[in-house]
C-alpha cells in the first residue's frame, strides 16, 4: 500500500514537470485503464475466462516485486491522470485574450478577507453574472484577484469591503502573469492554485458603472467562515491596537500572515522559527488534545446521571472513543478557520487516519499513516508539492519517524491507576520527556539540513538553539492564550491576547538577539542534485537505528555541502543576466572573480521591491553574498527601487550613480563614486568603460533624470554589452559624434529607456550595430513599451530582440561567440502563460 501511494504522488510529481498538458481525453483513457487493470489484477473480478486466468496469474506470480511494479505503474498512471484532469480544469477558466484591457462589469461576491495596501484593498471576487458589453457577454472565470485603488477627494476613502458582500462592479482584467526569474516566486502557478483565472482592478470613473453594494451578506459555508474569521480578526486588533506583534497573534490564530511586519519575518527566518508562525502539526495537535481531553473528562462524569433518566454515557461508548470524533472535529474546525494550510492539512489527515484506526481498533504503522495523508493533500491539491512549506512538512515527520525506528503503532492506550506519582518519578518522566525532545530536534536539524539548502540556500545555526525554548513557548503558551483570546468574550479575551502579546515580545527580543549573532546563518550555493542525494544519504546514515554500522561515516556525505562553491564564468568571459523585473532595469554582470549589478528595478509598495523579490532570492541562491560594484543609472524609481534594499542585506564595494549627494542611495553607499565618462578599469580580462554623463550634462541643471543616464560599455575584447539606461535621442547623438561608431559597437544592446519612442535612433542602431537587443519591460506596462514603431525598426535592422515580458530572465554568455537562454523556454510550464514566438 505504501508503495502504491508513493507511486501516486509520483506520478502526479511527474505531471507538474510538463510544458505541455497531454489532451484531456488521453488523460481520461489513462485514469480509466489505470483503474480498470488494479481492479482486475488485484480483486476477484467474474470476467471472460482469458483475462480472469491472467489476472489469477499475476496474483500468483513467485516474483513479488513484479506484482509491486505492476501496481505502483497503475497508482502512478492514476495520479498523472488525476493531475492533468485538474490542470485542465483549471486552464480552462482563464480570462480570454481578447478580454485582456477592457471594461467588463461583473456582478459577484468578495471571496475572502480582504488585504490593505498603501493605496487601497486587495481581495478575491467570485463572480456570479457578467453583464452584456457592447451587445457582447464576455466569458471570465469564476474567480478573479481584485484590487480597488482610493481616489482623490471624495474617493479618498473606500467603502466597507466585507467577506460575502455581493457588488456589482466595472472591472479591467489581465491573463494571470507574473515576474519569471531564476529561484523567484511563481506567481502563476500561485494563481493557479487558488483556482484565480485573472487579475486586475476596479474602474471607478464613470458615474453608471460606479461600484454599487447589491447586498450585505449572501449566505454560503465558505463566506460565513471568512465573514467569522474576519470578526475574528478585528476583535484581535482592537484588543491590542498599536502592537508591535499584533500580526503575530492574528497569525497563530488565524493563520491570516499578512499582517506580520518584514523585519519580523527576517528574524524568523534567520533563527528558523517559521514553521511555528504558520499553522502547523503542532497547534492542529494542540487543539485536538484540548477538544478530546474535555469530551473525555465530561463523558467520564457523566456517571452522576440518574440511572433512571439514562443509561450513563461510558457504559453506551467508551469515553476514550467518545473523545475521538471531538478531537476530529475540533481540529476541521480550527483547520477551516485557519486557512486551510499544507501543514495543518497534513496534520488534519493524519488525526483522521490515526483516529479512524483507533475507533475499528486496527493496528496501522506511522508510515501508513504518513503516506495516506501524502495521498489526501496531493488528491485535494495536486499543485501542493511545488511548495516548499509541503516538502518541509512531511520531510520532518519521515525523519522523526525513521530516527524514531518507525516501530509507532496507533492504537488505544491507557495509563494504569498504578503509575507511579512520587516526585522522583515525576522527575525521571520529565527528564525523559526533556531527553526525547532533545533527541527529536537533533533528528530534524540533521535529517532536513540537505533540503533545506537545497530550497533556500542557507540554514540557521542558531536554529535548533531558538527553537528549543521556541516551540515549547508558542505551543503550550501564546498559540493557547491567543486563541482562548479569540473565543472568549470581553474583557477576558482582552486580557489573554495581551498576555499572548507581552510573551511573545519576550520571545522576540531573544530570537532578534540570536538573528543579530554573526554565524546565525549559513548561506551556501544550491546544490546539484548528486550534492544533494549525497548529503541526503550521509543524513539518513548519521540518524540510522543504534547498532547500525559505520554510522559516523554520514558526515563525509555532508561535508561536499561545505564545500560547495558558486558558479563563475572563466578568464576572459562575461555572464549578462536580465532579469524580469516588470517594468524596470536590472541586471547582474559576472566576470571569473566580480560581480556589478547594473540598476536594480522598481518598487512593488511601500515593504517590497525587485531587491527583496527578485535580485537578492537569485544572489543568494547563488550563493553570491556581496558585490563589487552597484550602478543605479539615474534616480527613476523603476531603476533604482531596489538599491536600499541592496544596500542594506549585501555588502557592495563601490557605488556608482548620477545622483546628488543628498540623496539616499549616495548616503547609504560605503563608497559613492559619481559616474562620469571616462571612468575606466578591468576585472579578470573584461574592461568597463563609462561613456556618459558627461560634466557638461550634470552642468545643465534643466536636463531631466534620463538624459543623466549612466552608460555602461562592457568589453572582452571579442563581443561588447552597451547599458545605456534611459537616455534619449539627443544623448545617443551625443555619444555617436563624441565617440563615434567604433567605440559604440556592441554584440549586446539593452534597449534605451525600454524602447521608448524618444530613444533608440536610426542613427544609433546603426553605430551600435548590435546582433541582440534586450528589452525589459512590463506585461502590459501603462507606457505601452516597447513603442510598436521602435519594435519594428529593430527588426528591420536586422536585429534579434528578446523581451523579459515575454521569455522571462535572460542569460548571456559572451565568451568566443555570444550564447543567451530565455527562462520561460528553459522552464517551461503548462501553467505559464507562455513565451511568444522569438521575433527574428
Amino acid at each position: 500500500m505504501r508503495c502504491a501511494l508513493l507511486a501516486y504522488a509520483a506520478g502526479i510529481a511527474g505531471l507538474q514537470t510538463l510544458a505541455v498538458l497531454p489532451a484531456q481525453r488521453w488523460c481520461m483513457a489513462l485514469a480509466l485503464a489505470s483503474l480498470a487493470s488494479a481492479w482486475l489484477l488485484l480483486k476477484k473480478c467474474p470476467v471472460t475466462p482469458p483475462v480472469c486466468d491472467a489476472a489469477h496469474a499475476f496474483r500468483r506470480t513467485p516474483f513479488p516485486w513484479l506484482r509491486l511494479l505492476i501496481s505502483a505503474a497503475c497508482a502512478a498512471s492514476i495520479g498523472f491522470a488525476w493531475a492533468a484532469l485538474c490542470a485542465h480544469d483549471r486552464l480552462r477558466d482563464r480570462l480570454a485574450p481578447e478580454w485582456e484591457g477592457r471594461d467588463v462589469t461583473v456582478i459577484g461576491a468578495v471571496d475572502n478577507l480582504p488585504v490593505s495596501f498603501e493605496r487601497g484593498r486587495r481581495f478575491l471576487f467570485s463572480v456570479e453574472r457578467v453583464l452584456p458589453r457592447n451587445g457582447a457577454i464576455p466569458h471570465l472565470p469564476a474567480r478573479l484577484s481584485l484590487s480597488w485603488y482610493a481616489g482623490r477627494g471624495a474617493k479618498a476613502r473606500l467603502p466597507e469591503i466585507a467577506p460575502g458582500a455581493r457588488w456589482r462592479l466595472t472591472v479591467r482584467l489581465t491573463r494571470p502573469h507574473g515576474n519569471a526569474n531564476p529561484d523567484g516566486f511563481d506567481y502563476e502557478l500561485w494563481l493557479l492554485e487558488r483556482g484565480i483565472g485573472a487579475t486586475g482592478y476596479v474602474r471607478d470613473v464613470d458615474p453608471h458603472t460606479a461600484p454599487r453594494l447589491l447586498n450585505p451578506f449572501v449566505f454560503s459555508a465558505p463566506h460565513a467562515i471568512e465573514r467569522l474569521r474576519g470578526r475574528v480578526r478585528r476583535k484581535i486588533l482592537a484588543a491590542l491596537p498599536q502592537a508591535a506583534h499584533a500580526g503575530v497573534i492574528v497569525a497563530l490564530a488565524l493563520g491570516e500572515q499578512r499582517a506580520i511586519e518584514k523585519s519580523d519575518w527576517d528574524v524568523f527566518r534567520r533563527t528558523g522559527v517559521s514553521h511555528l508562525i504558520a499553522i502547523s502539526g503542532l497547534h492542529i495537535m494542540l487543539v485536538a488534545g484540548l477538544f478530546g481531553r474535555l469530551v473525555t473528562a465530561l463523558w467520564r462524569r457523566s456517571f452522576w446521571i440518574p440511572s433512571h433518566w439514562m443509561t450513563p454515557l461510558p457504559l453506551r461508548l467508551p469515553a476514550q472513543k467518545a473523545a475521538l470524533p471531538a478531537a476530529v472535529a475540533g481540529a476541521a474546525g480550527y483547520v477551516v478557520l485557519a486557512g486551510c494550510g499544507i501543514p495543518a492539512q497534513r496534520a488534519l489527515y493524519m488525526l483522521i487516519a490515526v483516529a479512524l484506526a483507533a475507533w475499528f481498533g486496527r493496528i496501522g504503522s506511522a508510515a501508513h499513516i504518513l503516506c495516506i495523508a501524502l495521498a489526501v493533500v496531493l488528491t485535494v491539491d495536486p499543485w501542493a508539492l511545488l511548495w516548499p512549506g509541503f516538502h518541509l512538512s512531511f520531510a520532518a515527520v519521515a525523519i522523526i519517524l525513521y530516527a524514531g525506528g518507525g516501530r509507532g503503532k496507533t492504537g488505544l492506550t491507557e495509563e494504569s491507576d498504578s503509575a507511579p506519582t512520587d516526585c522522583w518519578r515525576h522527575c525521571r518522566r520529565l527528564l525523559r520527556t526533556l531527553a526525547d525532545g532533545m533527541r527529536t530536534q537533533w533528528a530534524v536539524t540533521v535529517g532536513l539540513l540537505p533540503l533545506t539548502l537545497l530550497l533556500f540556500a542557507q540554514y540557521s545555526l542558531i536554529g535548533p538553539i531558538a527553537n528549543a525554548l521556541a516551540i515549547p513557548a508558542v505551543t503550550l503558551l501564546i498559540a493557547p492564550l491567543a486563541l482562548l483570546g479569540s473565543v472568549l468574550p470581553a474583557p477576558l479575551a482582552s486580557w489573554a491576547l495581551t498576555l499572548a502579546h507581552a510573551a511573545f515580545s519576550l520571545l522576540f527580543d531573544w530570537l532578534n538577539w540570536c538573528s543579530t549573532l554573526p554565524t546565525a546563518v549559513w548561506r551556501a550555493p544550491l546544490p546539484s542534485w548528486p550534492l544533494f542525494l549525497a548529503a541526503l544519504s550521509g543524513a539518513l546514515l548519521i540518524l540510522a537505528p543504534r547498532g547500525w554500522p559505520l554510522r559516523w561515516v554520514g558526515c563525509f556525505g555532508c561535508l561536499p555541502l561545505l564545500l560547495n562553491t558558486p558558479m563563475h564564468p572563466p578568464a576572459g568571459a562575461l555572464w549578462v543576466t536580465a532579469f524580469d523585473v516588470g517594468q524596470g532595469m536590472a541586471l547582474l554582470i559576472e566576470t571569473r572573480t566580480h560581480r556589478l549589478l547594473y540598476d536594480t528595478g522598481p518598487p512593488y509598495g511601500t515593504d517590497s521591491d525587485a531587491g527583496d523579490r527578485v535580485l537578492l532570492p537569485y544572489l543568494q541562491a547563488r550563493g553570491i553574498g556581496a558585490l563589487d560594484a552597484l550602478v543605479v543609472s539615474h534616480s527613476d524609481s523603476d531603476h533604482a527601487g531596489g538599491a536600499a534594499t541592496l544596500l542594506r542585506a549585501l555588502p557592495i564595494a563601490t557605488v556608482y550613480t548620477s545622483l546628488p549627494a543628498r540623496h539616499r542611495i549616495v548616503r547609504a553607499a560605503a563608497q559613492h563614486r559619481r559616474c562620469i565618462a571616462g571612468q575606466h578599469w578591468q576585472w579578470d580580462g573584461v574592461t568597463f568603460d563609462m561613456l556618459h554623463p558627461t560634466a557638461a550634462v550634470y552642468a545643465n541643471r534643466k536636463g531631466s533624470p534620463n538624459a543623466r543616464s549612466c552608460v555602461l560599455k562592457i568589453s572582452n575584447g571579442k563581443h561588447a554589452v552597451l547599458l545605456p539606461g534611459d537616455i534619449g535621442a539627443a544623448q545617443e547623438k551625443d555619444l555617436i559624434d563624441r565617440l563615434g561608431a567604433h567605440r559604440l559597437r556592441a554584440s549586446v544592446l539593452l534597449a534605451p529607456h525600454h524602447g521608448s519612442k524618444t530613444s533608440s535612433s536610426p542613427a544609433f542602431l546603426q553605430a551600435v550595430d548590435p546582433a541582440i537587443a534586450v528589452f525589459q519591460t512590463g506585461y502590459r506596462n501603462r507606457f505601452h513599451h516597447p513603442q510598436a514603431k521602435i519594435y519594428d525598426r529593430y527588426r528591420d535592422s536586422g536585429i534579434r530582440r528578446l523581451r523579459t515580458d515575454q521569455t522571462g530572465a535572460i542569460t548571456l554568455q559572451l565568451g568566443t561567440v555570444v550564447l543567451y537562454q530565455t527562462y520561460r523556454q528553459q522552464h517551461a510550464r503548462y501553467w505559464h502563460s507562455g513565451p511568444s514566438p522569438l521575433p527574428p
